[in-house]
């Protein structure tokens, strides 16, 4: 199987497992946490990191210069955009309860653990 379409199919694999474990957490321990919040920021994560995905295995298929150029955007733009959504998140959804913000960044590390994982699961096997 292809390194991006093994990629994609893992990190759907994650956001079931996230989705399921966050269902599970909602519904039997007492926390002022909503299943939509979890929906939210997952769905959120998944979306950002499918397209890093995509730019850094695009960018394996063009020349040494090229996949440096791509691999380095990939990884500006996820820290851009997760800017972003963090700046969302909290302000303009005002999602500043510990629960909220616990979930935040568990997600954001989850996701990001992912990410880099796969980057560099890849540039072992082709280097830059």
């Amino acid at each position: 199987m292809k390194p991006p379409i093994k990629s994609a199919l893992l990190l759907a694999l994650l956001e079931v497992v996230i989705l399921v474990a966050g269902f599970l957490v909602v519904r039997y321990v007492n926390i002022e946490l909503s299943f939509t919040d979890i929906i939210a920021v997952s769905a959120g994560f998944m979306f950002i990191n499918l397209l890093i995905l995509i730019i850094f295995f695009r960018g394996q298929s063009k020349e040494p210069a090229g996949q440096t150029m791509h691999t380095l955007v990939s990884i500006s733009l996820k820290f851009l955009i997760e800017l972003i959504f963090a700046f969302a998140w909290f302000f303009v959804a005002k999602k500043t309860g510990l629960s909220s913000v616990l979930l935040f960044f568990v997600l954001y590390l989850t996701f990001t653990l992912f990410s880099v994982m796969i980057l560099l699961k890849t540039l072992k096997n082709k280097s830059l």
